[in-house]
């Protein structure tokens, strides 16, 4: 291979819309990119995707000779990609709250057959993060809990799930992403531990998934201080990618980078002087999600970067070799489409059995239950945007009778007024919280609704730690994300009709 190609094969590059645009197909043709990500903006139907995948594969493989990577995050829950009639899973705490690992390793196989039937060989997921902050705004629920064994034991469970599945995976987000109350999409957030520190919690489940054969590791944009003073995030750290994840824990796999277009690369460092120091770094995969400028300027760089010596050519080498040894495993033909009767009936059971009661008892709906929340929205870049479906409030008065009424999603004192003021009268009120512990507005609602002595439940349709804010006397109620497929699940609970499953995986201290 050419230097060229070897830095292609080392790129992912991503596009809007859901054909490849004629400026990826460009980079392909003259950069020689070797593989693809996927987001929900690609995927509206099965019969789509699988065309788009088909036509990437013939593109990629023409003019590399190569297969290629097409990734995808679909973790499950609020990190979903799929289209709403593919075979989509609960998250990963919501998993946790099912039950045992099992449940998180019939999720991952469950994911590994839809992805295979569309051609997509490499799922990033799962995550590995354990969730100790419990104010993180960006892992929250995509992580299996808030305890290192019960991250590793439930993290494991899905790699094996997607491995026996022929998908390969990808653990995230490496060091850990935990302990943060930043989100690196929008800021570069900073973990002031030592490796000491890091080595009693967060790198534990990663070591867990070394030792169990993972092959790729995703990196993290955040800063480590007592691991890296030169001020750089562990995705463009030698001392963290070499240092401490090949050398120090022995891995052997593929190395991933987050996307150096999140503004913790881009606007502190420029995301193409963050992807030549990410592969300097030791990463072999590098994610340019979103631009083909800027996707076209890292490839630049990362050959100005070769051509001076700061990428050796030698580990510039080694790790297209790599990545091309993994190809030869993972980058098979799409396999039939599962039977999705079947795959579909598992998934809703699943989805069910994560509903969770938290506290208190959930009141009978009566002759005219209330429901309030604000509207979907994107709760952070990962996240899907907002999707074409009705709020709680709307879906469940629809289904259940009763009077909705729909917030924005911090409300305003007048708004808060103005629900107090509906709510007054009726038998029973179910408010819906969705990161309502990052919007005062959410929270000030539950303490306004929760003081007209009307039976009350407070649903997080998110992180659960919405809620420690919950009144005392409300029932509180765990749903894990804000989908349709939930809003369904909940109907029978909130009627009466079906008894919440899940157990609470995680601790939670009460604010209210």
């Amino acid at each position: 291979m050419t230097i060229t190609e070897k830095i292609g094969q080392r790129l992912v590059g991503g596009f809007p819309g859901t054909e490849m645009s004629p400026e990826f197909i460009r980079l392909v043709k003259e950069y020689k990119i070797g593989n693809v990500i996927l987001f929900q903006r690609n995927c509206e139907s099965s019969g789509q995707l699988a065309k788009l995948c088909r036509d990437i594969q013939e593109l990629v493989g023409r003019e590399t000779g190569h297969r290629a990577f097409i990734t995808i995050d679909q973790e499950g829950g609020a990190v979903t990609r799929l289209p709403c009639e593919a075979v989509n899973v609960p998250g990963a705490m919501a998993l946790a709250a099912a039950g045992g690992p099992e449940n998180a390793y019939r999720a991952a196989r469950l994911t590994a057959a839809e992805l295979r039937s569309y051609g997509i060989n490499f799922n990033l997921a799962p995550v590995a993060d354990v969730n100790n902050n419990p104010d993180n705004p960006i892992i929250g629920v995509r992580s299996y809990g808030d305890t290192a064994e019960q991250a590793a034991r439930y993290a494991a469970a899905a790699l094996q799930g997607y491995l026996d599945g022929g998908v390969m995976a990808s653990a995230k987000h490496f060091p850990g992403h935990g302990d943060t109350a930043m989100d690196s999409h929008l800021s570069l957030p900073c973990i002031d531990k030592t490796l000491e520190e890091l080595e009693r919690l967060e790198l534990r489940p990663f070591k867990a998934l070394i030792g169990a054969g993972c092959p790729a590791v995703m990196t993290t944009h955040i800063l480590f201080p007592r691991l890296e003073p030169d001020n750089v995030p562990a995705t463009m750290s030698r001392r963290i990618i070499t240092g401490i994840l090949k050398e120090r824990l022995g891995f052997k796999g593929l190395v991933v980078s987050d996307c150096v277009e999140m503004q913790a690369i881009g606007v502190y460092y420029g995301s193409a002087k963050g992807a030549a120091a990410a592969m300097a770094a030791g990463v072999d995969l590098v994610l340019v999600s979103h631009t083909a400028e800027t996707l076209e300027e890292a490839a630049r760089a990362c050959r100005e970067a070769v051509d001076s010596g700061e990428i050796a050519m030698e580990e510039l080498d080694a790790s297209a070799e790599k990545i091309l040894r993994y190809k030869e495993q993972y980058c098979m033909e799409p396999v039939g489409a599962p039977e999705r009767p079947e795959a579909l009936a598992e998934a809703a059971a699943l989805r069910q059995a994560t509903i969770t009661l938290a506290q208190g008892t959930i009141p009978e709906l009566g002759e005219k239950p209330f429901f309030c929340g604000c509207a979907d929205y994107q709760a952070g870049l990962v996240s899907n945007r907002e999707m074409e479906k009705p709020a709680f409030a709307e879906f469940m008065a629809s289904r259940l009778g009763g009077v909705a009424l729909v917030t924005g999603k911090d409300p305003s004192p007048e708004e808060i007024q103005t629900a107090a003021d509906a709510a007054r009268g009726h038998s029973s009120i179910f408010l819906s919280a969705y990161n309502g512990h990052l919007f005062p507005g959410q929270t000030a609602l539950m303490e306004a609704l929760g003081k007209l002595d009307i039976p009350m439940a407070v649903v997080a349709l998110r992180n659960p730690y919405d809620l420690r804010y919950a009144p005392g006397h409300a029932a509180a109620i765990a749903a894990w994300d804000y989908s349709r497929l939930t809003l369904e699940a909940l109907v029978p609970v909130l009627a009466g009709k079906a008894r919440p499953q899940g157990r609470l995986p995680i601790a939670l201290e009460r604010r209210a």
